[in-house]
């Protein structure tokens, strides 16, 4: 009897189904491909033996652009993009992690260096751990081979991809699958704030740890997260993602300067944070808000408000299917971000503005179809633009912007809905 074909790898029954339902069907043999890369380097880099593997998605943002910060309120999503990992515990109190194309590294959970401070993911790393021992959660040595298809430094939060995915090994190897979400969050968070000195909010970390489209209200202590079943592919639309060529790596100082100028609003109330101002009583004393804490603070503060009201438009329009409704949003959206926000580009170089040109040539495109919708997406100030077209339409798009910002730099994705996770193959 003739000798069956040996079974590849991730070639299981088991393993094809966990991969299909993450990844689709149709990009399973890529993803076959993807982990089967994955398994060999951490082989090569840790030797023989068990491993699991962990996923977690970059994000989009759909509304609520720089609203998060100041406790305000979001909708956003997972996309189909994600940073993999091949890990393993191995019994010691160091963790050794190999992102793909980085320099490997080493840290000792029981001599963690504090005084580490914006050395990119050695101080993330670090910051992350402390957080977690700080908030009683178990933290144990581990070897992990990480690699990612989420484009760095760009508004698609290739930072807090990462970060979910290390919450996602601590918890399934040391923690029981006992931290949640927004704790998952509150640790990037943390390392961010104290190790990057980026006054980050939690948007980006809770949209790539839970999946999914989901609504956030950041009001209260517990943020307020509610899934809302919405995917593009139901309306006959696809999102793009255009990368402007220029990261935002070391915009972090323009970027900061939106919450604290926000904060800085809201204290004229005697307030913290933009959320508790009432509307109606900042509008009253306008004029005060432009003396104690300057014009700008005034635009950014009046897109926080427009932001709130928009998200909540978006969520009710999505759950009574009134799509003109929500998309539209998108446009508004992107305006204030342009206009009143002014996150589109950085002032310490007005002279380079790319965000702008892609969004201009994308609003040229969209004028003359007809149809289609853009905004800024994420931070801001360099990085992307995403575009929301129906799907008739991509081709001449991606055709349209191909010589002005390359076809290798035009993501046609779409949402996914698992967040971060542990896959259980």
């Amino acid at each position: 009897m003739k000798e069956g074909k040996k079974m590849g790898m991730f070639e299981s029954e088991k393993e094809v189904s966990v991969l299909s339902s993450v990844y689709g069907e149709e990009n399973l043999a890529k993803e076959q491909a993807r982990y089967e890369h994955l398994a060999t380097k951490f082989k090569e880099c840790f030797g023989e033996g068990e491993v699991d593997f962990f996923s977690a998605p970059g994000r989009t943002e759909i509304l609520g652009n720089h609203t998060d910060h100041n406790h305000g309120k979001v909708l956003t999503a997972s996309i189909a993009m994600d940073t993999i990992a091949a890990a393993r515990k191995n019994g010691t109190s160091l963790v050794h992690v190999i992102s793909e194309g980085y320099k490997a590294i080493t840290i000792d959970l029981e001599n963690l260096d504090s005084e580490c401070k914006c050395k990119g993911t050695l101080s993330l790393l670090i910051g992350m751990f402390e957080c977690a021992i700080k908030k009683g959660y178990k933290v144990e040595g581990f070897d992990a081979y990480i690699t990612t298809e989420v484009i760095g430094a760009a508004g698609v939060s290739s930072s807090a991809s990462f970060e979910m995915l290390i919450c996602a090994i601590m918890n399934y190897f040391s923690n029981e699958g006992k931290i949640d979400y927004v704790e998952y969050a509150k640790i990037g968070q943390y390392a961010e704030h104290e190790y990057w000195l980026k006054q980050s909010g939690l948007l980006d970390q809770m949209a790539c740890a839970v999946g999914g489209v989901i609504a956030i209200d950041f009001k209260e202590e517990m943020p307020k997260v509610e899934k809302v079943e919405f995917g593009y592919d139901k309306l006959g639309y696809d999102l793009i993602i255009v990368n402007t060529g220029k990261g935002h790596a070391d915009l972090s100082e323009e970027y900061s300067a939106v919450p604290v100028e926000m904060k800085r609003a809201a204290k004229v109330f005697g307030k913290e944070v933009l959320a508790d101002v009432d509307e109606k009583e900042f509008m009253a004393n306008l004029n005060k808000v432009r003396e104690e804490a300057g014009d700008r603070a005034v635009m950014r503060a009046l897109h926080f408000f427009a932001e709130q009201k928009r998200v909540d438009t978006a969520v009710k329009a999505i759950k009574e299917e009134d799509y003109a409704t929500f998309l539209s949003c998108i446009t508004k959206s992107g305006n204030s971000s342009w206009k009143w926000l002014q996150n589109c580009f950085a002032t310490k170089d007005e002279t380079e503005q790319a965000v702008p040109v892609a969004l201009a040539l994308t609003e040229l495109f969209i004028e003359e179809e007809g149809r289609g919708y853009c905004r800024v997406h994420g931070g801001g100030f360099a990085g992307v633009i995403a575009a929301v077209l129906p799907k008739d339409l991509t081709p001449k798009y991606v055709e349209m912007m191909t010589p002005y910002m390359g076809e290798e730099n035009i993501y046609v994705m779409q949402i996914r809905q698992t967040g971060a996770v542990h896959l259980e193959m």
